[in-house]
Order: C-alpha cells, then sequence, then structure tokens
C-alpha cells in the first residue's frame, strides 16, 4: 500500500460523506421551489381559498427545511468537527 496514513483516509472520506449530505439539502431546495410553485397555481385557480393553502404550503416547507438543516450540521460537523478522528 502507498503512505495513506488512516487519518487521511477518515478525513477523505468525511469530505465524501459531507458532499453526499448536501444532495439532501439540494432536494429540499428543488421540493420547496416545486411546493411554492404549486401553491401559486393553487390560489391562481382558487383565490378564496388563499388562507388555507398558504399556512399548508408553510408548514410543509417549514417541516422539510428541518430536513435540510440537519442535512447541513451533519456536513459541517463531519468537515469541522469530525467525531470519526478521535476513534483512530
Amino acid at each position: 500500500m502507498s503512505g495513506i496514513s488512516s487519518e487521511a483516509f477518515v478525513l477523505g472520506l468525511s469530505a465524501i460523506g459531507a458532499a453526499l449530505a448536501m444532495f439532501g439539502v439540494m432536494g429540499v431546495a428543488i421540493g420547496q421551489g416545486i411546493t411554492a410553485g404549486k401553491a401559486v397555481e393553487g390560489i391562481a385557480r382558487q383565490p378564496e381559498a388563499q388562507g388555507d393553502i398558504f399556512r399548508t404550503m408553510v408548514v410543509g416547507m417549514a417541516i422539510s427545511e428541518t430536513t435540510g438543516i440537519f442535512c447541513f450540521i451533519v456536513a459541517i460537523v463531519l468537515l469541522f468537527a469530525n467525531p470519526l478522528i478521535r476513534l483512530l
């Protein structure tokens, strides 16, 4: 084997894991864009239901945003406060 230390190996895999965690953030962003677009379509079709549609959209976006925040926190922890290094 070449001279790759175990610490460098863990750091490299942590960077790959952080990049994969950011796909969750991208998925949330796409989902929220679709949600907002569909809410605007619904309000355009039924203006009298604007309050119900908007309220439901905001609750759904808030719930999905927590997933994006968790993915972002996992990526930051893997990059800057890596708990796996202490196991070596």
